[in-house]
């Protein structure tokens, strides 16, 4: 296994990685300024105002982009696994 292949790899699980999470990340700094906008104009500071919307929120999220992340890291494990023969030469 060459450094490239090596590199390659990496690359292609830090691409994936990043295209799993962005979905959550993405709704949760939403959620995030919107309760952060709303405690500004309202001038209240409590702490589970900004944790129970994001976690519902994520909730959401999750159940919605569920079959898709799977599908994404199915389809990188099945190619990664496929390719084990390509790596030992």
């Amino acid at each position: 296994m060459t450094p490239e292949v090596v590199a390659e790899v990496g690359r292609q699980a830090l691409e994936t990685t990043l295209l799993v999470a962005a979905p959550i990340l993405g709704l949760s700094l939403v959620v995030g300024l919107v309760v952060s906008a709303f405690q500004a104009m309202t001038q209240l500071n409590e702490a589970t105002l900004t944790f129970v919307p994001k976690i519902l929120v994520l909730f959401g999220a999750l159940l919605f982009f569920f079959p898709w992340m799977m599908s994404v890291l199915t389809t990188f494990t099945v190619n990664l696994l496929a390719d084990i023969p390509l790596y030992i030469r």
